[in-house]
């Protein structure tokens, strides 16, 4: 009984030893996955900038998470829009997206359908209304 408790101490020493060394060949950092091709994929592409950030405004980034965002940009183009939440509960969510102070599309986003609707405020009408995949 003895021999199987001090046998069972000795492997789990000796894995978190080896666990360690990993760490320590990371720069201190910790790998959390066992797979460590993929954890070295993921600390290289935080250090390096994307090439598709570019796309997001910095105006934008605390938007750009939203399953609708992509779309939006998609129809209504990258400038300096300037997004204004109107409405966020548990139905839906909408958007007051202004250019230079002038507002220039509503959006209204479903959450139980996933449907988004852009609306072009000043004469355009309905620029896009569709269920989101």
């Amino acid at each position: 009984m003895y021999k199987y408790m001090i046998a069972l101490i000795a492997a789990v020493t000796m894995l978190t030893a080896c666990n360690n060394d990993k760490a320590d060949e990371n720069g201190g950092e910790s790998v959390q996955t066992t797979d460590e091709n993929q954890t070295q994929t993921e600390n290289e592409e935080q250090k390096q900038p994307s090439q598709t950030d570019t796309q997001t405004s910095p105006k934008h980034e605390k938007w750009s998470y939203l399953p609708e965002y992509d779309k939006i940009i998609e129809q209504i183009g990258n400038e300096d829009y300037t997004f204004n939440k109107e409405t966020d509960n548990d139905g839906k969510r909408v958007f007051l997206i202004e250019l230079n102070g002038e507002k220039q599309y509503k959006t209204v986003f479903v959450k139980n359908t996933n449907r988004l609707k852009i609306i072009k405020i000043n004469g355009g009408g309905e620029v896009y209304d569709e269920i989101l995949k």
